[in-house]
């Protein structure tokens, strides 16, 4: 198991505080605010152990760099808005899914992302 350090911490802290897919860079941000020296590779490292142990689970979208979200959480889906490319959570599934695929298809799993404006930037958009 890796040595815990202060660095370590703060980025395990950003994920449990968050509610939603971060990025590399959000992480980084975020756990700036704790340790003010933190690096992007030091980032990277420690979210690739993360990942390794089984913590972090990466959500990957179409041409987007990997995100990543606690390992723990239920099955979901999620959400990205178009104007701050910001990954949301949607907590839940229809499960229905599968009954769409071609007679004699048999489905394993299923993704599935929804496009359009968060909250935050929709209020910023009105006048």
């Amino acid at each position: 198991m890796p040595r815990r350090t202060e660095q370590r911490d703060a980025i395990r802290d950003v994920f449990e505080d968050t509610d939603r897919p971060l990025n590399a860079q959000e992480v980084l941000e975020s756990a700036q605010e704790h340790v003010p020296g933190l690096g992007i590779a030091t980032v990277y490292r420690n979210i690739k152990a993360l990942v390794d142990e089984g913590w972090i689970v990466p959500v990957n979208l179409p041409n987007e760099p990997s995100r990543y979200e606690l390992a723990d959480l239920a099955h979901h889906h999620h959400f990205q808005c178009t104007t701050c490319q910001r990954v949301f959570d949607v907590p839940g599934c229809t499960h229905g899914l599968a009954s769409s695929a071609p007679d004699g298809f048999e489905v394993e799993h299923h993704e599935v992302m929804l496009y359009g404006t968060c909250p935050d930037c929709t209020t910023e958009a009105t006048p």
